[in-house]
């Protein structure tokens, strides 16, 4: 297994350098004439230019796909073994932590450092070569200076299209090919929003640079309404950077955070934006932008056909800090790993908003069972506590019930919190959900012969007492005896009180309310996602049908005149049967997952327990308190956490976690990086080492 999963991950690297270096030899001279004598033997031939161009520049990003799930399936099968710190360790911890900029670690700083330079020199040789040649336009007659800043727009074209073709990876769920880094669809979002706003920046100065010369000239009347047969289409460009302002603009948080809905709908624009992109470019660019589109629209297929079964709510908690706990009945063959999101639709709310939450429950304590924390804080939100709120249909506490849709569960590949020697989780309010998963996993899996953390400790800050309640799903598990390995600290900030027991605390927060649903209308559990290897090989007949319908239209509606190797630019018809060929693709796609997943719920809904109501009281000895703290009225101080809990753990591979406010995270980051850089410059032999991982509980 580990021979077979050593030689996937070498494919997957060849794959990379070669689609690498495309990207890489595609503005030097050598390629542009490669590439012409290889499109001459392409169109003499039964493959076409087209099939060339997939196969070239789409088809590598798709076949990492195919094998990096392949790699990933295999991964998920390998024991857990202890993760010894490398030389590389240092790279993925914060090294740049700024309010403006976020959390970056030496790997990100890397990759778009690397990133920075392949644009440069792809500007530089595509600017030096037109700077060279001198070219006079035919239409109109430019100055040099007219001429450069013509040509830099030009090119500032190709830098947003180098954008575009990244800008959809980050945003897979299902598809994601980012997993194969280690990298989680709510961790990696952020990039999608560096490359779109890198992508309107040099698509506005390609637009705007193009309009002021045409403006200059006199010709921007006769330009910019240009719809040409053939070449670039003016109009499709100016449509596609005005589609992508309206995205761009609707996307900043001023707007995203207040006005949801008009972020949500805007965004769907992106189909009008890529249409409109081709018809620009035309086909031979586009190509190389479409394994991002290729994916991402496999993933909202395979997404949508997930969602259509509808389940329900069994039961609701409502704790008394504004929280509510919804269980929900799932496969008991479905599994995920702690830290894991799912996505929630509330037809009773809303018909098209989707938002994600933290799993609380492990797969392997809860085998019937999902549960997930809401905080009630947003205009959804908010809806959903009072729709729960209002009163019971009877006195026993249950209330008719509601449909709901899942996507997911979206998460980590394997349990990497599982290689560390120790673990020290730091959580701000409802910041705690994904330790919650963690902590319950820990705790079933103890008993196994599984390589664990010994030592575990929950940093835990809250407003008042009230928010101490949410860590009801694990407090047994910290109050049992036996449980030496796991250590709370309580910070409550704005309250101030003075001797008093966390056990005091407990007993005093009001009771959690249970509401039970009705339910009298068949529903299906949730199944989760399709397997890795059946995705492989649907991204493998998507794209094996595309090229077939590709090959096909081009034989039948193409004339061989029009697919000589001297044309700069497809035609519109190409670009036609391009998109016709996709949607063929894909309608196929639907048909074969579809099908599967109708088989896979033609089987009724298994039996499942209800799932037992936890008491905030718990028992255990008193001595057992003892090892557990509670600070009134402060925060923590994570320099004196991160020192007490490095002597506690001499020479250990130490994993820090954290979740809650970018506050706090930028707090731990810093203190990560002070106390790592310590130990190094100590004299001591065995250095514990500080691995720090942010995790999101919101996007």
């Amino acid at each position: 297994m580990t021979k077979i999963s050593s030689l996937l991950k070498l494919l997957l690297f060849l794959i990379f350098a070669g689609w690498l270096s495309v990207w890489l030899l595609k503005p030097t001279q050598v390629w542009t004439k490669t590439w012409k004598l290889a499109e001459k033997k392409a169109s003499d031939s039964f493959l076409t230019q087209s099939v060339l161009n997939f196969a070239v520049y789409t088809f590598p990003v798709i076949a990492i796909a195919i094998v990096g799930f392949v790699y990933l399936a295999l991964k998920q099968k390998e024991a857990i073994s202890r993760k010894g710190r490398s030389s590389l360790s240092v790279l993925s911890n914060p090294v740049v932590v700024n309010k403006y900029v976020g959390i970056l670690s030496g790997f990100e700083i890397l990759a778009v450092c690397l990133f920075i330079i392949f644009l440069a020199w792809t500007f530089y040789v595509r600017i030096s070569n037109d700077f060279k040649k001198m070219v006079p336009m035919k239409s109109f007659t430019l100055s040099v200076w007219q001429y450069r800043v013509f040509r830099v727009a030009t090119r500032s074209g190709l830098l947003a299209e180098a954008c575009l073709a990244l800008l959809l990876l980050p945003i897979l769920r299902g598809m994601s090919v980012f997993r194969i880094l280690g990298i989680q669809f709510e961790a990696s979002v952020r990039y999608h929003v560096w490359l779109g706003t890198a992508m309107i920046l040099f698509g506005t100065l390609h637009g705007g640079g193009t309009l002021l010369i045409w403006g200059i000239k006199h010709h921007l009347g006769d330009e910019m309404w240009k719809w040409q047969k053939t070449g670039r289409i003016y109009l499709a460009g100016e449509i596609t950077l005005l589609t992508g302002l309206v995205i761009w603009i609707t996307s900043l948080p001023q707007i995203r955070r207040k006005r949801f809905e008009i972020f949500y709908y805007t965004h769907h624009l992106y189909i009008v934006f890529l249409v409109f992109f081709l018809f620009h470019t035309g086909d031979r660019h586009f190509y190389m932008v479409l394994p991002g589109f290729f994916l991402f629209c496999l993933d909202k297929i395979l997404r949508m056909i997930q969602s259509r079964p509808e389940t329900y709510i069994l039961s609701a908690r409502i704790f008394p800090s504004k929280a509510i706990e919804l269980t929900l009945p799932k496969d008991p063959r479905l599994t995920y790993a702690p830290t894991s999101v799912i996505f929630i639709k509330i037809p009773r709310i809303s018909n098209f908003q989707w938002h994600p939450f933290s799993i609380t429950s492990s797969s392997k304590v809860d085998k019937h069972t999902i549960s997930i924390l809401i905080k009630a804080e947003g205009r959804w939100t908010t809806t959903l506590c009072n729709m729960l709120h209002s009163k019971p249909d009877s006195e026993a506490g249950e209330m008719r019930f509601f449909q709901v849709a899942t996507e997911g569960p979206y998460g980590p590949s394997s349990m990497d919190f599982l290689r560390y020697d120790s673990l020290l989780l730091v959580a701000g309010g409802i910041g705690v959900t994904p330790f919650l998963s963690i902590l319950q996993e820990i705790a079933s899996t103890r008993s196994s012969k599984n390589v664990l953390p010994v030592k575990i400790q929950l940093v835990y800050t809250t407003k008042d007492s009230q928010g101490i309640c949410l860590l009801d799903p694990i407090l047994p598990h910290v109050f049992d005896a036996e449980q030496h390995y796991l250590q709370l600290k309580v910070f409550v900030t704005r309250e101030h009180k003075s001797n008093r027991s966390l056990r005091e605390v407990l007993n005093e927060v009001p009771k959690i309310q249970n509401i039970h649903f009705t339910n009298n209308s068949p529903g299906h559990a949730i199944y989760g996602l399709e397997n890795l290897q059946w995705m492989s090989v649907l991204i493998l007949v998507v794209s094996v049908v595309f090229l077939a319908f590709l090959i096909i239209s081009n034989h039948v509606f193409i004339k061989p005149d029009k697919k000589s190797s001297e044309q700069k630019t497809a035609t519109s018809v190409v670009d036609i049967l391009l998109i016709c060929s996709f949607a063929l693709a894909l309608i196929s796609g639907t048909l074969v997952a579809t099908i599967w997943r109708w088989k896979r719920l033609r089987e009724e809904i298994p039996s499942f327990s209800e799932k037992e109501s936890k008491a905030m009281k718990p028992t255990g000895a008193n001595r057992v308190f003892d090892q557990h703290e509670i600070h009134y009225g402060a925060r923590p101080n994570f320099k004196d956490v991160f020192s007490q809990f490095a002597n506690e753990s001499k020479g250990s591979n130490i994993g820090v976690f954290v979740c809650g406010p970018e506050t706090m995270k930028e707090s731990v980051a810093t203190t990560c990086q002070l106390i790592s850089n310590g130990f190094q410059s100590g004299g001591q032999d065995h250095k514990p080492f500080f691995s720090f991982h942010s995790l999101n509980f919101s996007l």
